[in-house]
């Protein structure tokens, strides 16, 4: 039996069916996972993701030890700004993906994946900063994630937001009687907020946020709809899509990676030499012209020898095609190269296309 989230019991009386997944008992799916992904992309979801590691880092030189740990240049945030970052081991491997929160000139909010809150902590006690005091929050949040084309005027009938509350920006209000942090973003491609709520008031907080959706046709999502969502929106899940072997700039995420920065960081002198080197291979968006859903470690081919592996794929609802990830030879990385994805003992024709496969605005190619 894995760790259950404050709101265990709310998704079973919402008929859920339960999984493992990265040591806790979360939501799968509480019927159709396509319904629910088709909810999202439309109206709106509501994810229970406080499985999710908090960690809060304080002092004079918390963002110090922010900058030093993370590949993103923390110096540029104020308060109530955030960014997408990558904690990176001395080869430039990728430890974990997280958010970088600015709360206060001395306080930050850092939020990383479940499967390595543990490892990243580690990373953390192994690196310190004098000034800088670091501490494990993950049991006193909540976080629930509303997202979709409708999830602003949803969580706007229940907080004082602005509806013009830029991306990758935070805002803290009173709720319950509660304080509450509403960070405009999200893990679907689709716009929304992920709201920080005391797990004391997690319950409060979900009922709420189900009943103002329901009239907008939102419900419940889970970890099905989550993972074709960000397969949509080519979001590299950590662990799947990269992991300590694999760079950032391998895996697309340069844009993350400050190497001209004022502070270096971890792992910062091994990502200077591949990126004056040339990365040896991308991760990139592919598209099958056969059936089959493309599995992590399926292999890639070319002219019939391996080229690279698939690392995660999915049937697109959105699209209605066979999709995935996977990384291939500098060289097969150009949209429109051919490919062969081996599904088992078959070969499926497949080929390069253009990141993401979806984006708002953007139906695909």
């Amino acid at each position: 039996m894995g760790q259950r989230t404050t709101l265990y019991e709310h998704h079973r009386r919402l008929g859920a069916r339960l999984v493992e997944f990265a040591g806790w008992e979360m939501p799968v799916s509480y019927g159709s996972p396509v319904a629910e992904h088709e909810a999202v992309r439309t109206r709106c979801g509501l994810f229970d993701v406080s499985h999710m590691g908090e960690i809060e880092v304080t002092g004079r030189h918390a963002r110090d030890l922010c900058q030093r740990l993370t590949t993103n240049d923390v110096g540029r945030l104020a308060p109530g700004q955030a960014q997408y970052s990558v904690v990176c081991n001395e080869r430039g491997g990728v430890i974990d993906d997280l958010i970088v929160y600015c709360l206060e000139a001395t306080r930050y909010l850092m939020v990383v994946n479940a499967a390595h809150t543990q490892q990243v902590l580690a990373w953390i006690d192994a690196h310190p900063e004098p000034g800088a005091t670091v501490r494990d929050v993950s049991a006193e949040w909540a976080l629930l994630a509303l997202q979709g084309p409708a999830a602003v005027g949803v969580v706007a009938e229940l907080l004082p937001i602005d509806r013009a509350q830029r991306s990758f920006t935070v805002s803290e209000h009173t709720w319950f009687g509660t304080s509450v942090l509403a960070s405009r973003t999200g893990y679907t491609g689709e716009d929304g907020f992920e709201l920080f709520v005391p797990a004391t008031h997690a319950a409060l907080a979900w009922e709420a946020l189900l009943e103002a959706a329901r009239p907008r046709d939102g419900m419940p999502a889970g970890l099905a709809a989550r993972d074709t969502l960000r397969v949509e929106a080519a979001l590299p899940l950590c662990g799947t899509d990269m992991d300590a072997e694999t760079t950032p700039l391998e895996a697309g995420l340069g844009w993350v990676v400050a190497l001209d920065g004022p502070d270096g960081f971890i792992g910062a002198d091994a990502l200077r030499a591949q990126r004056d080197t040339g990365v040896p291979r991308r991760l990139v968006c592919f598209e099958l012209e056969g059936a089959g859903v493309p599995r992590h470690g399926y292999p890639l081919l070319a002219d019939g020898h391996p080229v690279g592996a698939v690392t995660s794929g999915t049937k697109s609802p959105t699209l209605g095609r066979f999709i995935g990830l996977g990384y291939v030879a500098v060289e097969r990385a150009v949209p429109g190269t051919s490919l062969t994805v081996q599904i088992r003992n078959r070969m499926v024709p497949a080929r390069v296309v253009r990141r993401p496969f979806y984006q708002r605005g953007r139906k695909g190619e």
